[in-house]
């Protein structure tokens, strides 16, 4: 019997592409969007804002009308991209001066959050292992998400720590102009333990591993992209701006691309 299409995806994806796109358009295009802020992050905000209107978009609108059918690649593909929508816009929503966007960060953040729990609620129900082939081998993507986690803990902690121990601010703080980096608060609070668990979970072959592998790589692949554009969109502005990242990024895309194609290969 022919599966239903679900309605709840469209009905949470299309909103979430048009405000996306409207904002990030507003990000680029209109200058006073990122008026209040220094040039450094305001440079950060345009080249996610970039990434986000040519790649993010329309990746989510085709990943969607797949899902809704009910296909397994696409809802796969699909959670990656509203995981990293909800990362990307708790930080528009909470790192940036109150502008007249500001209710459409929240609602893609409220609307991709709850797509995320849908995700997980509907598909917790069903024993996402069988979806893979049985040969489908899980111990080295799962050491990849770990060696991720404790790559990006490394790198925050020696910012961290070391500010801590001096009673003064982080140098990426007071660059920003922000109380506190919110990337360091989502990353060590949730993504970075998610990427953990969801790594070890993938090695014992456990439900929620083989379910949220595929989140994890994607949304660390995206991430690498907005971050790889933020570098040289700050270069292209004459700012401070470590061009190497580019290329340390760029591997951590084709690394993750690797390991996603792989993986993805043995869905039934």
């Amino acid at each position: 019997m022919k599966k239903k299409n679900d309605p709840i995806i469209l009905f949470l994806s299309v909103p979430m592409a048009i405000l996306t796109a409207i904002v990030s358009f507003a990000g680029i295009f209109i200058e006073n969007t990122y008026a209040r802020e220094n040039a450094l992050y305001a440079a950060q905000g345009i080249g996610q804002d970039i990434v986000n209107l040519f790649i993010v978009v329309p990746v989510l609108l085709v990943a969607a009308l797949f899902a809704w059918r009910k296909n397994k690649l696409g809802l796969l593909i699909w959670s990656g991209i509203v995981f990293y929508l909800a990362y990307s816009y708790t930080i528009y929503s909470f790192g940036l001066h109150f502008n007249n966007l500001f209710i459409a960060y929240c609602s893609i953040l409220g609307l991709s959050f709850y797509s995320l729990v849908y995700y997980l609620i509907t598909s917790l129900k069903e024993t996402v292992s069988e979806w893979f082939a049985k040969e489908t081998s899980t111990k080295s993507t799962g050491i990849f998400l770990i060696i991720i986690a404790v790559l990006f803990y490394f790198i925050w902690l020696s910012e961290i720590i070391p500010a801590t121990l001096a009673n003064t601010t982080p140098k990426s703080i007071t660059e920003s102009g922000l109380l506190v980096n919110p990337v360091h608060v989502l990353d060590i609070a949730i993504c970075l333990p998610a990427l953990f668990i969801t790594g070890i979970a993938l090695i014992k072959k456990k439900n929620i591993g083989f379910l949220l592998a595929p989140t994890m790589m994607i949304f660390c692949i995206f991430m690498a992209i907005a971050i790889a554009a933020m570098v040289l969109v700050m270069k292209a502005k004459g700012l401070e701006a470590n061009i190497g990242l580019t290329i340390v990024f760029g591997l951590i895309t084709l690394i993750s691309s690797i390991f996603l194609l792989q993986y993805l290969r043995k869905l039934r």
